[in-house]
C-alpha cells in the first residue's frame, strides 16, 4: 500500500484504508491472512473470540511474512477485540468467565499478544457493549490501563447501534473511541447518525458485512455504469466511494484476484457528482 493509501487517527495512528477481516476463516486463516500481507495489505482485524476467529492463526500468518523478511510488525496494523462472555462459545471462552470483568480483559489482552507474537496492538476493539452502560465501562475502563501501560496505541468499540450508547461512553471514557466497527446496511440505515457523529469527533468508521448486506447496491445502475466508465467492478467502485467519505471498509475475502482488487481501489478515484449520486443509494 502506498501512503496515501493510510488514514492517521485521532490518537496518531496510521491506519491503511482498508482492512483485511479474518472472521470464519478457521484452519484457513494462517495461508490467507500471509497471502493478504503478500498480496499488500498492512491492516489485519481479528478478535480473541474462538468461536468466530483463529487469532492464533492471524498471528502465524503475520510471523510466517516477518520471517520472509516481507514486512515488519511496525509496518502492520494489528487490531484485535476483547469479546464479553455472552458472545464467547462456553466451550472455549479464552479467559477465566468467573473472573471480574477488568481481569477478564486483562487476559485476553494477554491471550492476544501471544496469539498474534506481538507486544503491542495498534488498536483494541470491544466487541460489543455489555448489558449496561456500568458494565460498558467497566470493561472499558479496564481497556484504558492497557493504553495507558503502552500495551495497546488506541481504542474502539464494535457492534454499537445505539447513538446515544456511544455518546454515553464517548462522554465517560478517559480515552474516546478512535475507532467504531458496524456492520453496513439498510436494516440501520447505513449508520447515518452514527456516522454523523463519528464524523464531528474525528472516530474512524469501519465497515464490515459491506459488500455481502448489500447486493442491490451493487446491482444499480449507478454503480454499474460507473464499473463500466472506469473498467472496475462493482464492488470496487463501492469501496473507492466508501474511502472517498472517510469510511474504512473490512474485508473478507479469500480470492487472490479479490485481495488485489480490493487493493487496486486506490487507482482511480470518483468525482463529487458521482459520490453523490451513489450516496443517494444509502
Amino acid at each position: 500500500m502506498k501512503p496515501d493509501d493510510f488514514i492517521t487517527t485521532k490518537a496518531g495512528i496510521k491506519m491503511p484504508k482498508v482492512i483485511y477481516g479474518t472472521a470464519w476463516k478457521k484452519e484457513r486463516t494462517a495461508k490467507l491472512v500471509e497471502q493478504a500481507i503478500v498480496t499488500g495489505f498492512r491492516g489485519i482485524d481479528t478478535a480473541c473470540q474462538p468461536k468466530h476467529y483463529h487469532e492464533a492463526g492471524v498471528g502465524e500468518g503475520i510471523a510466517a511474512c516477518i520471517s520472509r523478511g516481507l514486512v515488519d510488525r511496525s509496518k502492520l496494523y494489528l487490531q484485535s477485540k476483547f469479546t464479553s462472555v455472552n458472545g464467547q462459545d462456553s466451550n472455549s471462552i479464552p479467559y477465566d468467565p468467573k473472573a471480574n470483568l477488568s481481569d477478564q480483559v486483562a487476559q485476553s489482552f494477554q491471550v492476544s499478544l501471544n496469539n498474534l507474537q506481538t507486544t503491542y496492538l495498534d488498536c483494541l476493539v470491544l466487541h460489543s457493549p455489555l448489558a449496561n452502560q456500568e458494565q460498558t465501562m467497566g470493561v472499558w475502563q479496564a481497556m484504558e490501563k492497557l493504553v495507558i501501560s503502552s500495551g495497546v496505541k488506541q481504542l474502539g468499540i464494535s457492534n454499537c447501534y445505539d447513538l446515544k450508547t456511544l455518546e454515553d461512553l464517548y462522554r465517560a471514557a478517559e480515552i474516546t473511541p478512535a475507532v467504531i466497527q458496524n456492520r453496513f446496511y439498510s436494516d440501520t440505515e447505513y449508520d447515518r447518525t452514527i456516522r454523523d457523529f463519528c464524523r464531528g469527533n474525528g472516530v474512524i468508521y469501519q465497515s464490515f458485512w459491506t459488500l455481502t448486506a448489500n447486493p442491490h447496491i451493487l446491482a444499480d445502475n449507478t454503480l454499474q455504469s460507473l464499473a463500466t466508465k472506469y473498467k472496475r467492478s462493482a464492488a470496487q467502485v463501492f469501496f473507492r466511494y466508501l474511502t472517498q467519505i472517510g469510511i474504512v471498509p473490512l474485508t473478507g475475502t479469500t480470492s487472490a484476484t479479490h485481495m488485489l482488487e480490493d487493493l487496486a481501489i486506490f487507482d482511480f478515484e470518483l468525482n463529487p457528482e458521482e459520490c453523490a449520486a451513489i450516496g443517494t443509494l444509502l
